[in-house]
C-alpha cells in the first residue's frame, strides 16, 4: 500500500452557465389576449373588404365604388377638416343626450325595480319608447323642437333611456333579498351599500343597457341631423346622397362606424371588464 501513489483529488471544472433571460409570462399573455381579442374583428374586416372589392369588380357599376375610391374620399374629408368638425358636433349631441338618458334611467329603473306599483305603471310607457322607430322620434323631434340643440339631445335621450331602464330594472330585481337584509342587520352605511352591494349588482345590466342605448343613440342622431339640422355626420351623409356620391356616403359611414367601434371596444368593454374584475377574483 505504501508503494501506491495517490493523486490529489482535483475538483472537476464546472462550466459556467449563463442563465438565459426568461420572457415575462405577463408580456406573452398580454400579446395572446390582444391577438385573441383583436384578431377576429380584423379578420372580419379583411373578409368584408375582399368581398366588397370582388363584388365591385364583378358588377363594374358606378353605384358600387371600389376600395381605392372609398379610401380617396375618406382621405379627402379628413384632410379638409370636415370629418373632425362634424364628428365633434355629433359626439357632443350624443354625449349630452346619453347623459340625460342615464340620469333618467337610474332614477326610473331603481324605482321600477324596488316598487311593483311603479313598475306596472311605467312599464307600458317604457316598452312603447323601446318599440317606436327611431325615424318617428326624429321626425317628432324636428316638428316639436325645430333645429335647436334641444332637439337632438331629447331625441337621443328618448332613444337610449328605455333600454337602460329595462336593464336597470332587471338588475335591481335580481339582487338577493338576503343581502339586503344582511346590510340592514349590520347597519351598513349608504356608501357601503352603494359600493359593495348595488354597484356590483347593477353593473352587468347597466353596461348591457349602455351598449344597446349607445347603438340606438347613434342611429337616431343621424336621422335627426338628416331631417332637421345643418351640420353633423347625418347632414354630411345627406349632402353626399343628394350629390349621388356613393363613395362619399360610404366614407362617412366608415368613419362613423370607426368612432362607434372605438367607443364600444375602447370605452364600454374596458369599463365592463374592470367592473367585473371582482367576479374573477372570487372565482379563483
Amino acid at each position: 500500500m505504501s508503494g501506491l501513489r495517490t493523486r490529489p483529488l482535483v475538483e472537476p471544472e464546472v462550466a459556467e452557465v449563463v442563465p438565459r433571460p426568461r420572457r415575462s409570462p405577463h408580456r406573452s399573455s398580454a400579446w395572446v389576449r390582444l391577438a385573441s381579442s383583436a384578431g377576429p374583428p380584423l379578420l372580419l374586416v379583411v373578409v368584408l373588404s375582399a368581398g366588397w372589392q370582388l363584388m365591385t369588380v364583378r358588377l363594374d357599376s358606378p353605384l358600387v365604388p371600389g376600395l381605392p375610391e372609398i379610401r380617396d374620399a375618406l382621405v379627402e374629408i379628413a384632410r379638409s377638416g370636415l370629418l373632425w368638425s362634424s364628428l365633434e358636433v355629433t359626439l357632443l349631441r350624443v354625449a349630452l343626450g346619453f347623459a340625460l338618458a342615464f340620469v333618467l334611467a337610474v332614477a326610473v329603473g331603481i324605482a321600477m325595480g324596488r316598487n311593483v306599483w311603479v313598475r306596472r305603471f311605467l312599464e307600458p310607457l317604457v316598452l312603447l319608447g323601446l318599440v317606436v322607430p327611431g325615424l318617428v322620434k326624429a321626425l317628432l323631434g324636428v316638428i316639436w323642437f325645430g333645429i335647436s340643440m334641444v332637439n337632438p339631445v331629447l331625441v337621443v335621450a328618448m332613444a337610449a333611456a328605455p333600454a337602460l331602464i329595462i336593464n336597470l330594472t332587471q338588475g335591481v330585481r335580481s339582487v338577493d333579498p338576503a343581502l339586503l337584509e344582511m346590510a340592514h342587520v349590520y347597519r351598513f352605511s349608504r356608501r357601503t351599500r352603494l359600493r359593495r352591494l348595488w354597484i356590483p349588482a347593477l353593473a352587468p345590466g347597466l353596461f348591457a343597457g349602455a351598449r344597446l342605448g349607445v347603438a340606438l343613440s347613434w342611429k337616431v342622431i343621424v336621422l335627426v341631423e338628416i331631417f332637421g339640422l345643418a351640420d353633423g355626420v347625418g347632414y354630411q351623409l345627406n349632402l353626399e346622397f343628394t350629390q349621388h356620391h356613393v363613395a362619399g356616403v360610404l366614407a362617412w359611414t366608415i368613419a362613423f362606424a370607426g368612432v362607434m367601434t372605438v367607443i364600444e371596444y375602447g370605452v364600454l368593454q374596458t369599463l365592463e371588464r374592470r367592473s367585473a374584475r371582482w367576479r374573477r377574483e372570487v372565482s379563483v
